[in-house]
């Protein structure tokens, strides 16, 4: 651990820096400036994820998003559940599922979606269609999501019991 200190000129070092003295004589840019060269790439997720030691904030936020849903979806199918074996009439059954559906609290999930619809374009460099004006697909999709509500339960369990 010579640090600070150098250390004598060898005959191999000797060899390399005469060789190195050579390349430059019959170098053209030798004594010019280096352009620069700009690369025009995007870092994927993975580059990202290493370079600032752990997952983005968009990519937290549709973590939650996703966390969120599975916690409605497994509490929606108890109460599915729960409320099929109290009501052996389908019609009765069909009328306290909507309501059950419509009092359903999307709160938390629905603010985590308006923030991420916000913030997802600048916070992930999404790119511009330059012929439409808009953001790029994502994965063959839009970006946004759409807020949760009554229909999404029941397009999921249906009051007809058609699951």
């Amino acid at each position: 651990m010579r640090q600070g200190v150098s250390r004598p000129e060898t005959p191999r070092d000797r060899r390399e820096r005469e060789a190195l003295e050579e390349d430059l004589l019959g170098n053209p840019l030798a004594g010019e400036p280096l352009r620069q060269r700009l690369r025009n790439f995007r870092p994927d997720a993975g580059a990202q994820l290493t370079a600032l030691g752990g997952p983005l904030a968009w990519m937290r936020r549709l973590r939650a998003i996703e966390a969120e849903l599975a916690v409605h979806e497994e509490q929606l199918a108890e109460a599915y559940g729960a409320l099929r074996a109290e009501c052996r009439d389908a019609e009765r059954f069909a009328r306290e599922w909507r309501a059950v559906a419509e009092r359903w609290d999307f709160n938390h999930v629905n603010e985590l979606i308006e923030r991420h619809n916000r913030h997802y374009p600048a916070e992930s460099r999404l790119p511009m269609n330059p012929r439409t004006g808009d953001f790029v697909l994502v994965n063959g999709r839009p970006y946004t999501r759409e807020p949760l509500e009554a229909g999404w339960i029941l397009a999921r369990f249906p009051p007809d019991g058609q699951t």
